[in-house]
């Protein structure tokens, strides 16, 4: 019987890859057969994930990447043809507009808009010839308002919009593009956060958190990975310019 979700001898690129979500979805990526090159700006943290998937038995390189810089992202996907790009890497900022800087809007901006631009342009070129899939991360802010979360939302909603473009500009080019909206994750990044903004009562605030989701706990990083798993695959080749949400029921269940 064929293996599904079979993704061997496919290069695949994750921007982002060294933490969190974007290290799922390499792992995943990596484990059903691709080889996986792990874009990260902290480039030690991208080298512990390449690390961990080769001494799997799978295939990963690590590569620094400032995904803001032009140069960078040239450089990092190198001018070979990819089979999956997945623009992951992003940062978060909390605000609402009155108390967000023009400085803020244009950090915010330069990483998670302007970033997955230059990977989109950069990606797109490198697959024209012989098509590929694309997986950009959005989050439940692209769709429902959440509380002081100005200018994330705002480049959330670009990556949405984004994606909807790429897939119908390039239907002739066999190349598919999809996003996902995940909900609250749980991440090293939210165990950094409750140990900095609340000690001593991060795990009371991890269950208030947990329970902002209707299903009453945050997503897995490997349920993330395994969702951009099934769209990169060749099961999902009916799927181009849609958004799945894997929230918790969050925009459904929360309105």
């Amino acid at each position: 019987m064929n293996k599904i979700f079979d993704l061997s001898g496919k290069r695949a690129i994750v921007t982002g890859g060294g933490s969190g979500i974007g290290r799922a979805i390499a792992i995943a990526l990596a484990n059903n057969g691709a080889k996986v090159s792990i874009l990260d700006l902290d480039e030690s943290k991208a080298q512990e994930v390449a690390l961990e998937i080769t001494n799997a038995g799978g295939e990963a390189i690590a590569v620094k990447c400032d995904v803001s810089d032009e140069q960078s992202v040239k450089q990092a996907l190198d001018g070979r043809p990819i089979d999956i790009l997945i623009n992951n890497a992003g940062i978060a900022h909390i605000g609402n507009v009155s108390n967000t800087s023009p400085e803020d809007m244009d950090r915010i901006y330069n990483i998670n808009v302007k970033g997955a631009y230059l990977c989109l342009r950069e990606g797109v070129n490198l697959m024209k010839a012989k098509g590929g899939t694309i997986v950009n991360v959005s989050s439940i802010a692209a769709h429902v308002g959440i509380s002081d979360r100005f200018a994330y939302s705002m480049s959330k909603g670009a990556i949405h919009a984004m994606t909807l473009s790429v897939a119908r500009d390039f239907l002739a080019n066999n190349i598919r593009c999809n996003s996902i909206s995940p909900a609250r994750v749980h991440t090293p990044f939210v165990d950094g956060f409750l140990a900095k903004n609340y000690p001593g009562n991060e795990k009371e605030m991890f269950q208030a958190l947990s329970n902002t989701q209707p299903i009453g706990r945050m997503g897995k990083p490997a349920e993330i990975g395994a969702l951009v798993l099934y769209l990169c695959s060749d099961e999902a080749s009916f799927i181009t310019g849609t958004d799945f949400p894997i929230d918790g029921g969050f925009i459904t269940l929360n309105n």
